[in-house]
């Protein structure tokens, strides 16, 4: 980065992955706002932290308004560094300790997604989603092709890749819907991507009233 090269941590294969070894998600935040419908949260990133340079400071909104939950990002830093942030939290309409979330239905507003190799690093492209698993333009139960004999859901155990969104600026990216409860949800975001993971790795991870929850028992929409 500017003529001058960081080590950052090998934490994921032979990759880094959210931020390092003790990412954001696992730092305390500040609360410098709390109201009925308001939380504001700060974290400050000291010059060198997980190898980055620069002293970040970030702070993230969480605004509740009728039925949605706004989150917007903020981060300024006093040198070039890389800085994505986004959510990562798991959804299951049917509630969180229903099972998996193959029967929910996912819709994505997206032409193409960037595929990736074999530790999940895109390759560069943009391939287009038309005639393949990968095309969720229309809902579509999340296991109706998350088995198919598809070099991409292969490799990755299941959908955890980024669509490539139609449009620019604010709009719908996507939704997300269970029958069975009668919930739904949908997504908006001005982010260009958003990485789906239909939770393949997840392996009696502990939860909520003692839940453990296993593969394709949640959902995240990590918009980037």
């Amino acid at each position: 980065l500017n003529g001058k090269e960081y080590t950052l941590a090998v934490n994921d294969g032979p990759n880094h992955l959210h931020g390092g070894l003790v990412g954001f998600s696992h730092r305390g935040w500040q609360v410098e706002e709390l109201t009925d419908d308001r939380a504001v949260l700060s974290l400050t990133s000291p010059d060198g932290e997980e190898g980055y340079p620069g002293t970040l400071t970030a702070r993230v909104t969480y605004r509740l308004d009728g039925s949605a939950l706004e989150l917007r990002y903020e981060a300024v830093s006093d040198k070039d560094t890389p800085c994505s942030l986004t959510n990562h939290s798991y959804f299951n309409l049917a509630g969180h300790a229903s099972g998996p979330v193959l029967d929910q239905e996912i819709c994505i507003h997206a032409q193409g997604y960037t595929p990736t190799d074999g530790t999940s690093i895109p390759l560069g492209t943009v391939e287009p989603v038309e005639g393949t698993p990968m095309d969720l333009r229309a809902p579509t139960a999340i296991g109706t092709h998350i088995e198919d004999d598809f070099a991409q859901l292969r490799q990755a155990g299941g959908y955890d890749h980024n669509w490539v969104l139609n449009g620019i600026g604010f709009r719908k990216a996507g939704s997300f819907s269970c029958r069975e409860s009668g919930i739904s949800m949908d997504i908006y975001t001005d982010m260009p991507g958003m990485q789906v993971y239909s939770g393949n790795f997840l392996d009696k991870e502990p939860g909520k009233e003692g839940a453990l929850y296993g593969k394709h028992q949640g959902i995240c929409f990590e918009t980037q």
